[in-house]
């Protein structure tokens, strides 16, 4: 029962931030597209626009074994931010590649944020 309640909340989060985008896509189609794919400031903002929608906090919606935890990362070979870039460039299975929408360096540090926010347990 905790598992469906859960679930629901995290389909809630899931919804409510594709309604959000999709609002803000179609209030202002140029502008929105550019904030998302290359003006976030930092590496938590370019995860938040990016990433957060499958992965929040470090979790996987899609497939739960597939989350950002320190344990996941280790046991997929993720435990380096150059094996992480590789997979946010590239994607795997149905994880789309990220290599069009972002900067060499927003995929580092977002990179980089991933390992850290791991370590610390996504709190």
């Amino acid at each position: 029962m905790i598992l469906l309640t859960q679930f629901k909340k995290i389909i809630s989060v899931a919804l409510l931030i594709l309604t959000l985008a999709f609002v803000e896509i179609s209030s202002n189609p140029q502008t929105a597209l550019a904030d998302t794919t290359t003006n976030p400031a930092t590496a938590a903002e370019v995860f938040s626009v990016n990433c957060a929608g499958c992965h929040i906090n470090g979790g996987n919606i899609i497939r739960r074994g597939k989350n950002l935890k320190q344990k996941a990362l280790k046991r997929y070979g993720m435990d380096s931010i150059a094996n992480i870039a590789n997979l946010v460039s590239n994607g795997k299975n149905i994880m789309p590649a990220y290599k069009d929408r972002l900067s060499e360096q927003q995929i580092l540090d977002v990179s980089a944020y991933v390992l850290s926010q791991a370590e610390n347990d996504w709190k």
